[in-house]
């Protein structure tokens, strides 16, 4: 066996951060600072952006005042069929791959306690909400056989040639989120709420490349420390008021404070001294969010809304070791506060409901310059807007209808993003490598791909007013 490697062409040049992958980056924003949970089908329909109207308990994601606008108790379930595809283009050629799920998206209810007496309070509501959604996600880069990696003994002797044939980012697993909160109505005017939130994540990550070496053979690498499974909890907390100005206008706001996260990770090492499994423990704070929100209701037919959602902080990994310092040091350097804006509206004509809804989320992170590979194998540093993730657009629209009693709703969601994934850097100074039974693949330049994720989403949910 053989475990030397030299690539032909390489410029070294700082990436990331030395002992972390691309992946663990990702998964920090996307998936421990998520903040697009999915909610009811109307709540969906409107793109989340229901913050100072209220009135459904999935607004204790966004903002737990909300539940104290309720003037009746409730509970519904709702079944989401999540469809999530990835077009991955580099060198002229793209691969696509679709993930369909289906999953109950959420469920939960509020039960609303009138206040009897001369006290201007008229209202003390209580709720639940449970929100779960797949973060399965596949990217298959296609193979480019222009990349060569030469195979050397400790001699510098030429043993082997390794043409690159693709690269795969897989993640499985699921992420959900159960708040419970209670909301006042004072005088009508005035609404008030606070809710505790428990986080949970699993997920399993890989990190692959497949090489073909001089006798034609096919063998897949993994990168360092992958495939590597993650079981996490976290908690936080968020309040938030609701003002009407006039019968026409409200004005919102909340917090939600980190959420603390508790992550048990077994991930796979190779030479250390030997290949193993090995286990680790961390502890993350996502960013604070806060959240502002403005209504407009002209009458009992129509209402619309706008919120605005900003992370007063950034991730912050508690320091173990280097791994931790460095994670830390590339999100305070690299990283923005997280930004969205939602507009949402509803329409009722009689017993029958027409919403739609648009959410903008801004890009994660700052443009970054990295050493990269040219698809002809020329290493040069290159600046992208977009890596590791992009900006996410999200469209809404929705019908339902209210039976008195009961109700139904149905939603449709299309999601979309775009950013530029790197992979295949590995240094070997650090052992970072690409690793398999026979070599070792080790690269100072990254190669880029370029990543459509589209995300087609349907609601439909079954509710009982009581």
């Amino acid at each position: 066996m053989i475990k030397n490697s030299l690539i032909v062409l390489s410029l070294s040049a700082a990436y990331f951060v030395n002992a972390q992958d691309v992946s663990t980056l990702r998964n920090t924003v996307e998936v421990y600072s998520n903040s697009s949970l999915n909610g009811s089908s109307k709540y969906n329909a409107m793109a989340g952006s229901m913050g100072a109207l209220g009135g459904d308990f999935s607004t204790l994601t966004s903002n737990p005042a909300g539940i104290g606008v309720s003037i009746a108790s409730e509970f519904s379930g709702t079944l989401g069929i999540e469809a999530n595809k990835n077009t991955t283009t580099y060198a002229g050629k793209s691969a696509d791959y679709k993930v369909n799920n289906t999953d109950l998206g959420n469920v939960g209810g509020v039960a609303v306690f009138p206040v009897s007496g001369s006290t201007p309070w008229k209202f003390v509501n209580v709720s639940v909400n449970y929100s779960n959604q797949s973060i399965e996600n596949y990217s298959e880069t296609p193979g480019n056989s222009n990349l060569i990696y030469e195979i050397r003994d400790a001699d510098n002797a030429l043993v082997d040639e390794l043409a690159f044939a693709g690269h795969a980012y897989n993640r499985y697993g699921n992420l959900s989120k159960t708040s419970i909160g209670v909301g006042g109505n004072y005088n009508n005017r005035l609404y008030v709420g606070a809710g505790l939130n428990f986080h949970n994540s699993v997920l399993d990550q890989y990190d692959s490349a497949a090489f073909t070496d001089n006798t034609n053979v096919t063998d897949v690498y993994d990168k360092q420390y992958t495939p590597f499974s993650e079981s996490a909890n976290g908690f936080s907390a968020s309040v938030g008021v609701i003002g009407k100005i006039n019968p026409q206008f409200r004005l919102g706001a909340s917090i939600e404070t980190p959420t603390w996260w508790s992550i048990a990770r077994v991930y796979s090492e190779y030479e250390n001294p030997v290949d193993g499994t090995y286990t680790e423990d961390r502890r993350l704070s996502s960013p604070m969010k806060a959240t502002l929100s403005a209504a407009y209701v002209p009458n009992k037919n129509f209402a619309i809304n706008v919120d605005y959602s900003l992370g007063l902080t950034k991730p912050k990994y508690k320091v173990y070791g280097d791994a931790e310092t460095e994670l830390n040091s590339f999100f305070d350097q690299n990283s923005k506060n997280l930004s969205e804006v939602k507009v949402g509206a509803e329409y009722r004509i009689a017993a029958f409901r027409l919403r739609g809804g648009y959410g903008f989320a801004s890009s994660p992170f700052d443009s970054m310059s990295i050493s990269t590979l040219s698809d002809i194998g020329t290493s040069a540093n290159t600046s992208y807007d977009n890596l590791i993730l992009g900006k996410r657009n999200t469209v809404g629209a929705g019908i339902g209808y209210d039976f008195k009693s009961f109700f139904i709703d149905a939603a449709y969601q299309n999601v979309n993003s775009e950013y530029s994934s790197p992979f295949l850097r590995g240094s070997a100074a650090n052992n970072m490598g690409y690793f398999s039974n026979n070599y070792i693949v080790e690269s100072d330049a990254s190669v880029v791909s370029n990543v459509k994720n589209t995300k087609d989403n349907f609601f439909i949910t079954l509710g009982w007013k009581f």
